[in-house]
C-alpha cells in the first residue's frame, strides 16, 4: 500500500498547521495536551508575575503578557516534542526513514543518502562529521551488516589513517540504534577530526562515489516531513 507524502507547506503557520495536521493522526489527544500546557504554564508564571509586578494596572498587564507569552512558549516546547516523536513513527520501518532523519543534522555535517544498496533496497547512507565517516544502514540487518563491513573497507581507504569509520545499523535488535535515536547518537559520536580536514575528506569522497553508479533511493516516501516539523518549530 503506497503512502501519500503531503506537499511542504509554505510560511510558518503553514508549516505549524501541516505539522498540528501530522502529529494529530497518531496523537489524537495532542490538542488538550497543548490546551493544559497553556494553561498550566501560563497560570503558574501569571501567579509569579502577579507576585513580582503587583495588582496595579502596570502590574497586570506585565503580568497577563509575562503569562501569555510563558505559556505559548510552553506550548511550542511540548509540540515540537510530540511533533518529532510522531513524525518519527510514522515513517519507522520505511526505506528511506534514515535519511530523512539525517537531514536533520545542522551544520558541520555532510550527509549524502544511499552511498550503497543491494537489489533487496537494503541500503547504507553516509555521514560526514567531526567524528570522521559514519556509515548508517538500514533494511534487513544481515544484509546490511555485509554492506557495511564492505563500505567500511571502502571508505577507510579513501580516508587513511587517523579518519574513524563507525557503521551504524537502524533498528531495535541488539548493537542496533533505534530512529528515535539516531540523530543523538551520531551526535554524541567522539569528536576525532578537525573541521578544516573535513573538506579535504568530502572531496575525496566524491571521487569515490564517481567511480561507481548512482544508487536511487529507495522505493516509497522520503520522510522530509520530520525535518519539516523541526523546521516550524525552530523558526
Amino acid at each position: 500500500m503506497s503512502t501519500t507524502v503531503p506537499e511542504p507547506a509554505k510560511g510558518r503557520l503553514g508549516q505549524m498547521r501541516q505539522a498540528y495536521q501530522i502529529t494529530k493522526r497518531s496523537d489524537r489527544r495532542i490538542g488538550l495536551i497543548l490546551l493544559l500546557t497553556f494553561l498550566v504554564v501560563g497560570g503558574v508564571f501569571g501567579a509569579l508575575g502577579y507576585f513580582l509586578f503587583g495588582d496595579g494596572t502596570i502590574g497586570l498587564i506585565i503580568t497577563i503578557v509575562f503569562a501569555l507569552l510563558t505559556g505559548l512558549l510552553g506550548v511550542l516546547i511540548v509540540f515540537g516534542r510530540r511533533a518529532e516523536k510522531a513524525a518519527y513513527a510514522q515513517v519507522e520501518g520505511q526505506r528511506g526513514a534514515a535519511a530523512g532523519a539525517l537531514q536533520m543534522l545542522r551544520r558541520g555535517w555532510e550527509v549524502k543518502p544511499a552511498v550503497a544498496f543491494n537489489k533487496n533496497q537494503d541500503v547504507i547512507h553516509r555521514v560526514v562529521g567531526r567524528p570522521g565517516i559514519v556509515l548508517v544502514g538500514e533494511g534487513n540487518p544481515n544484509a546490511v551488516r555485509g554492506l557495511i563491513a564492505a563500505e567500511v573497507k571502502k571508505h577507510a581507504r579513501v580516508g587513511g589513517d587517523g579518519v574513524p569509520v563507525t557503521g551504524i545499523i537502524v533498528g531495535h535488535g541488539t548493537g542496533e540504534v533505534p530512529l528515535t535515536k539516531l540523530v543523538k547518537h551520531v551526535q554524541k559520536l567522539p569528536k576525532k577530526i578537525k573541521p578544516a580536514q573535513m573538506s579535504e575528506l568530502v572531496y575525496k569522497l566524491k571521487a569515490l562515489d564517481a567511480m561507481r553508479p548512482a544508487a536511487p533511493m529507495p522505493r516509497g516516501p522520503v520522510p522530509t516531513s520530520m525535518k519539516g516539523s523541526r523546521k516550524a518549530m525552530r523558526g
